[in-house]
């Protein structure tokens, strides 16, 4: 969903705010977003032909050690980066053992919600767009958030499912608004990647996590409400609390918290992650141990890959964590 702290760039409202924050030195960038998939080709030919993506690459994986390392048993899978602008997805569909296809009946507010907002020059011809190529619709319409809400005032937005059904987002910032790269003269409609967002149950709860563990920049907040939000939500009553985090470089993530409703469910206990509802975000660390003892301290359970399990991976990283935010979100710290 539109979230108003994604207006807010340069951090200008950590300090009003009164948000203290951590600073891990190891901690570099917010890097790919992934997503399982249940037909690589087929979401590789909706982000290239729907969203303009560029394929980067594309690999056969036999008996990966992150997977293993999440009860996957002889994985076997097809792994593709896609890119837009300066941002990357990556694409995972498990030849074996196949998992869960994504819940029919999920809604915005649940907790196993997650999405990639993208930035487009022409809400009227994005929108248009992804009409004509029968995308499945999310929002009702396009919403242009209303001007008594000061931070996103002008913002236009809109969501969208993918052939498997994850949702997405796309959203055009006013003038005052957003990242000054999103306003660069192009001719191109899809720009890039601004921020992934996430529901949390407890906005508090997960800057303990993103904020004071994993050492990520508050950079704005606010709540959004009314007639628009509903209908981008497609939730009735919705009332979100939205806090934005940002690493030195790479997308935002945004916490979502449902002041209302807060019938929200919980992430399934039992998700692995060859289940296609699977996200995984990647942050990039000089120094993965020193990020693990940081989110040790604060009570996070992670999983350390050996180093020498890596040799195979062609982004030749040295060491990885796996670890899962309070409400079930997947991360990895990947050093680099």
């Amino acid at each position: 969903m539109l979230c108003l702290a994604a207006v807010v760039f340069c951090g200008r409202l950590t300090g009003q705010l009164g948000i203290a924050h951590a600073e891990p030195p190891s901690l570099r960038s917010v890097s790919t977003i992934g997503m399982t998939v249940a037909d690589l080709d087929a979401s590789i030919r909706f982000f290239v032909e729907v969203l303009a993506f560029e394929e980067v690459s594309r690999r056969e994986v036999v008996g990966d050690e992150l997977l293993s390392a999440q009860r996957i048993e002889s994985p076997v899978t097809r792994v593709a980066r896609l890119k837009l602008g300066e941002e990357q997805i990556e694409l995972t569909e498990f030849v074996s053992p196949k998992g869960r296809p994504f819940p029919e009946d999920s809604r915005s507010n649940d907790r196993w919600f997650q999405h990639v907002a993208v930035i487009v020059s022409d809400m009227d011809k994005a929108h248009s767009r992804i009409h004509q190529k029968m995308v499945r619709h999310a929002s009702k319409d396009p919403q242009r958030l209303p001007d008594w809400n000061k931070n996103a005032a002008g913002i236009k937005a809109f969501y969208f499912r993918d052939p498997d059904g994850h949702f997405l987002e796309i959203l055009e910032f006013p003038p005052d608004k957003g990242d000054p790269k999103w306003h660069l003269t192009t001719d191109r409609l899809f720009l890039g990647i601004d921020h992934t967002a996430i529901v949390v149950a407890d906005t508090q709860r997960s800057l303990a996590y993103y904020r004071d563990a994993l050492g990520l920049k508050v950079v704005g907040g606010g709540e959004n409400y009314g007639t628009e939000q509903e209908s981008l939500n497609n939730v009735p009553g919705a009332h979100l609390r939205i806090t934005t985090l940002r690493a030195p470089a790479g997308p935002g993530i945004e916490l979502l918290e449902y002041l209302n409703p807060r019938d929200g469910r919980p992430f399934p206990s039992d998700s692995r992650p060859n289940d296609i509802l699977h996200w995984q975000t990647t942050l990039i660390s000089s120094n993965a141990e020193e990020t693990g003892q940081a989110l040790k301290r604060r009570g996070f359970s992670i999983v350390p890959v050996r180093s020498d399990s890596m040799i195979d991976r062609p982004d030749a990283v040295k060491n990885v964590i796996l670890v899962h935010d309070p409400d079930g979100h997947a991360m990895q710290v990947v050093q680099e």
